[in-house]
């Protein structure tokens, strides 16, 4: 078990890389590296998911017993938004795809609008993290 300073620590790393994550995507974005940045938009809420389940002492080694534990804990609860479920749910799918499917492409409209989506649930991560406490 690992103190309170630890877990804090380690939340405010998680939320840092998330956020480091929004400008890599925006590089990414420049740069038409599209696929890794559908990668990156993924990697950077689940940083700050994993963030979330820290502060609520919630651990899982698999993406989608985190995805399922966040949409059990505030989705279906209404504590946030629908649309940040979708969201998630959404990007994983596109990352899967886009790491795994052979000759898959991504269009950069698209792909902004991911960024933008991804910027959203991680204030809206952010703003939970403000709100509660462990």
């Amino acid at each position: 078990m690992i103190s309170e300073q630890e877990r804090n620590s380690l939340i405010q790393f998680r939320i840092n890389q998330a956020n480091e994550a929004i400008e890599e995507v925006s590089k990414l974005i420049e740069a038409n590296m599209l696929n890794i940045a559908v990668n990156r938009i993924y990697y950077g809420m689940f940083y700050s998911l994993n963030a979330l389940a820290l502060k609520h002492e919630f651990s899982s080694s698999k993406h989608l017993q985190l995805i399922g534990w966040f949409n059990k804990t505030f989705v279906k609860p209404g504590l946030v938004d629908i649309k940040y479920g979708q969201i998630l749910r959404d990007a994983f799918k596109n990352r899967t795809e886009g790491d795994y499917v052979p000759f898959i492409t991504f269009e950069k409209e698209d792909v902004q609008i991911m960024h933008e989506n991804m910027r959203s649930f991680i204030s809206e991560i952010e703003d939970i993290l403000g709100d509660t406490s462990p």
